[in-house]
């Protein structure tokens, strides 16, 4: 007989039920989510505009929620991208070498968002890491379909692995993004692996991703409350990205159905009250199983990328991602 013991059947996604229960959600969280819901009750179906005019009330602060303050730690620079120059934008810390550099990818359906949107956040993750962030304007749909997005954060993290270390002074780099910035995350991993046998990043940062464009069963039943997402808007969103074509179980389109193995260690986080909450709670096992390090951070009464809206929820989270990128 062997005197080694056998591993235990323990696992770091475990997770308290009770985080589930209405009871759990604070009283600030339900104020943040009533709030959402009234101001996006108030507005008229934003599908009748095309996504060029949405983008462009958004950015001038006309959208359903105001535009965060310009960060005053961006810069942008153009890059070599695969249909012409890419923008990044780079929040870089001030009076100190960064510790890393966190490749963001922006959330927004593959249609909507842009880098410059998500100053107020990428800026809480300087400050709480060290890292220097590199935020991609990627090609939006449903000008540029799928995979004119996914080709572009290819581009950009070549260009880090490339440029990175010279540029910032660390070879420690993170990816990681919100939402479709979630999926392209991943899509972006598992390209480096199988296209360039490359797997240059030590930590992965993944907020409520949408995994299975085919979607899963809380996008499916979510139905039509307001609270940022409603199925519809999934499915808006998923058919601009398709509009060129593409499979469903592509592993470039839907990363719950690739092979995960060999990627970082990754922290999810959710919120209860997102309507993409089974992506995670199905990644994030998956990404175990694949024997890679993984974190699942449950907040209750969170909606979809509860850490762009005020609040102790978000406030707790973004420590927790600070932290995580810290010790990547």
């Amino acid at each position: 007989m062997s005197d080694s013991s056998p591993l235990q059947p323990t696992s770091p996604l475990l997770v308290d039920p009770a985080l589930f229960r209405p009871e759990a959600i604070a009283p600030d969280t339900r104020a943040v989510n009533a709030a959402i819901v009234k101001a996006m009750e108030g507005v008229a179906d934003p599908w009748i505009y095309p996504m060029a005019m949405i983008r462009k009330i958004r950015l001038e602060g006309k959208g359903r929620f105001p535009l965060p303050p310009e960060s005053p730690l961006a810069q942008v620079i153009d890059i070599p991208g695969p249909r012409g120059p890419l923008a990044l934008r780079i929040l870089t810390p001030v009076g100190a070498t960064p510790k890393g550099v966190y490749l963001h990818i922006h959330g927004g359906g593959w249609c909507l968002g842009s880098a410059r949107e998500n100053d107020a956040l990428n800026q809480r993750i300087v400050e709480r890491s060290g890292f220097a962030v590199v935020s991609v304007d990627y090609a939006l749909a449903p000008e540029e379909p799928w995979p004119a997005g996914p080709d572009d954060c290819e581009a950009a993290a070549l260009w880090l692995v490339k440029e990175g270390p010279a540029r910032f002074g660390t070879k420690r780099f993170a990816i990681g993004g919100e939402s479709a910035g979630a999926n392209l995350s991943v899509a972006t991993l598992l390209r480096l692996r199988d296209r360039h046998g490359l797997t240059p990043f030590r930590a992965a940062s993944l907020n409520a991703g949408c995994y299975d464009l085919g979607l899963t069963p809380s996008a499916r039943n979510w139905g039509t409350e307001p609270l940022v997402l409603t199925t519809r808007d999934i499915n808006v969103f998923v058919g601009h990205y398709l509009r060129a074509g593409g499979d469903l179980a592509d592993t470039d389109i839907s990363p719950l159905y690739a092979d995960v193995r060999g990627l970082p260690p990754a922290l999810f986080t959710i919120g209860t009250r997102d309507s993409l909450l089974d992506d995670t709670l199905f990644m994030a096992p998956r990404w175990l199983a694949a024997g890679n390090g993984a974190e699942l951070a449950v907040y209750p009464g969170g909606c979809h990328v509860f850490v762009g809206f005020p609040g102790t929820l978000a406030d707790q989270a973004m420590a927790r991602v600070g932290a995580f990128l810290s010790a990547c």
